[in-house]
């Protein structure tokens, strides 16, 4: 967008994302693209957030965004109401009476080449990616599917990939977990963006030596290693998926020259981590 240019509008951002992640590459149960706008509102400042929350409202409206590009959807499950003394309802309120427009790109973003799990594999560095479950479908075909299999440029053990990785991504109060031998060499990472353990089996059947994702839970994790799964960890879902915002708002100021602004608050529910008494003796 040159300085005489008119700014795109609301309609002309929507379709370049449609574009860019099209609406039939993301699951069944999933509600992406826009949200709420005028389609005729001129775009000039954009935020793009993980999630559409109060908080990352506000930080919309001080900053003077049209719209908010958000991975996670806002009504991914039905409503009622969107009355204003309901939490989603007074969201929406709010983004109405500040024209700011909201679009989501949730699952099909995550298959998309690039895409979210493209983006978290190369904050770690990761090269030779490929999809750890190649899409089929409407999505199906150049690169694309859910999680990345990637290599280290060199190998580490698990105790100092998992440091590695704490530094590589945005810190969050829940920090990064991992179980198996500390000393088990490293040397090919899957990743996953958001909650992974859906694809423990296709994890250990990929031959990896470390998997990467968010929200595993205990029984799964527990019974993966059991069964001779590869080492694991497990990061806060923001902090995972925070790396694919820098990828969309650079590619939307190349798109139409848009001031476009990355919210690195952390909406990860969780806001205290404490080691018991007994792991703090062991720290070093």
């Amino acid at each position: 967008m040159t300085d005489n240019a008119a700014p795109p509008t609301v309609l002309d951002v929507v379709n370049a994302l449609d574009r860019r992640y099209p609406r039939d590459w993301a699951e069944a149960w999933d509600r992406v693209g826009l949200v709420l706008g005028d389609l005729a509102h001129p775009v000039s400042r954009v935020l793009c957030v993980v999630d559409c929350v109060p908080e990352t409202v506000d930080e919309a409206l001080a900053v003077g965004a049209d719209m908010i590009v958000a991975h996670h959807p806002l009504l991914l499950k039905p409503v009622s109401s969107i009355a204003p003394d309901t939490y989603k309802g007074r969201i929406i309120h709010r983004l109405i009476r500040g024209d700011v427009a909201l679009y989501a790109a949730h699952t099909n973003a995550d298959v998309a080449n690039p895409g979210v799990s493209d983006a978290l594999a190369r904050r770690l560095g990761l090269v030779d990616l490929r999809p750890l479950i190649p899409a089929t479908g409407a999505a199906a075909g150049e690169g694309r599917g859910h999680g990345r299999i990637g290599e280290l440029p060199e190998p580490m053990d698990l105790a100092e990939l998992t440091g590695f990785v704490a530094v590589r991504l945005p810190g969050t109060a829940a920090g990064i977990r991992a179980a198996g031998d500390p000393a088990w060499t490293i040397r090919t990472v899957a990743v996953c963006g958001g909650a992974g353990d859906s694809f423990l089996g296709e994890v250990k059947s990929a031959g990896v030596d470390a998997y990467l994702c968010a929200d595993l839970r205990h029984h799964p994790a527990s019974e993966h290693l059991a069964e001779g799964g590869p080492a694991l960890l497990d990061v806060a879902h923001w902090a995972t998926e925070r790396p694919w915002l820098d990828e969309v708002a650079e590619w939307l100021r190349e798109e139409f020259g848009l001031e476009v602004t990355v919210s690195d608050m952390d909406t990860d529910p969780w806001t205290v981590h404490a080691f018991s008494s007994s792991e703090k003796e062991t720290q070093p």
